[in-house]
């Protein structure tokens, strides 16, 4: 078996493994949430409004408008943090990030010329990015 392929067999085991799956239907949740995805929409839109008026000479009268946006996306922003579906969708999100963290950090580490058998992925930084498989 060449490399690719037993690349191709490391993405089915990864697709396998249980923080994969959680992610995955965290995802289906947040993504089936009506009331998170409208709440969504109303931060985008949010965003936009502000956009438009950061693009323009910003004139004494907006100003008003200008904290009055920030505070509303500040407030939907939590609003949106603090779904339950979010939460848990957060929580799967960073769970397989440093699964994926973990795979990349021992691939680096042997193609370096570490040992297979016994490199470990560090759980933090450790200021040398010689030996890091990105951050994440």
């Amino acid at each position: 078996m060449d490399v690719m392929e037993l690349t191709r067999e490391l993405g089915k085991a990864i697709q396998q493994d249980d923080r994969y799956i959680a992610y995955n239907l965290a995802k289906q949740v947040n993504d089936n949430d009506a009331e998170l995805n409208a709440d969504i929409e109303k931060f985008d839109a949010l965003r936009s409004e502000l956009n438009e008026i950061m693009r323009k000479d910003v004139q004494a009268e907006d100003t008003d408008k200008l904290k009055e946006l920030d505070e509303s996306i500040k407030a939907q922003y939590q609003k949106i943090i603090t779904n339950k579906n979010m939460v848990v969708f957060q929580a799967a999100q960073k769970s397989l990030e440093t699964l994926i963290n973990n795979i990349n950090q021992i691939i680096t580490m042997c193609a370096n010329g570490e040992d297979p058998e016994t490199c470990q992925p560090s759980s933090g930084c450790s200021g040398s990015c010689a030996t890091c498989g990105g951050c994440g």
